[in-house]
């Protein structure tokens, strides 16, 4: 039983070093060990929409962005973990070459196969949080912008 509970603590303790390693990879905008990290036939859908099949397309999709865009913050909250899906809070920051900055939190939800990433699907949520019932008259008041990608 003991070693059952040490071989799932260090397989959950190797997952969660790979998704704060991918993370790190965009901080540093550098692929390499990007083949560690997912599996050949991987399927990486953004929180907006893109989706990405095969490390091919994941590459390419990560030298193009980094090429127009600067990830400023990637960070990793709690994760959960059962069998083998892995839950991750992440809160993100970016600066595309226009200037504009991007900030939103998110979760990813990620199956593996043998150690790897098979699929990895991201979750978006705003960060321009508020009260719709502030006022306290039961109308809830919603203010009116534009919600970006989501």
């Amino acid at each position: 039983m003991q070693d059952k509970l040490q071989k799932e603590t260090l397989t959950r303790t190797k997952r969660e070093d790979k998704v704060k390693n991918w993370f790190a990879m965009w901080l540093d905008k550098s692929s390499a060990g990007i083949e560690e990290i997912f599996a050949y036939d991987v399927v990486y859908t953004e929180s907006w929409g893109p989706r990405y099949c095969g490390i091919a397309a994941v590459k390419e999709w990560f030298a193009e962005w980094n090429s127009r865009c600067a990830v400023r913050r990637w960070n990793t909250g709690r994760f959960f973990h059962f069998r083998d899906t892995t839950i991750v809070e992440w809160d993100f920051a970016c600066t595309e070459a226009d200037g504009s900055e991007t900030a939103f939190d998110g979760v990813s939800v990620i199956e593996w196969t043998d150690d790897k990433i098979s699929t990895l699907t991201e979750y978006g949520c705003s960060t321009d949080n508020y009260n719709p019932y502030a006022d306290g008259t039961g109308v809830p008041v919603f203010r009116l912008k534009e919600h970006g990608w989501f």
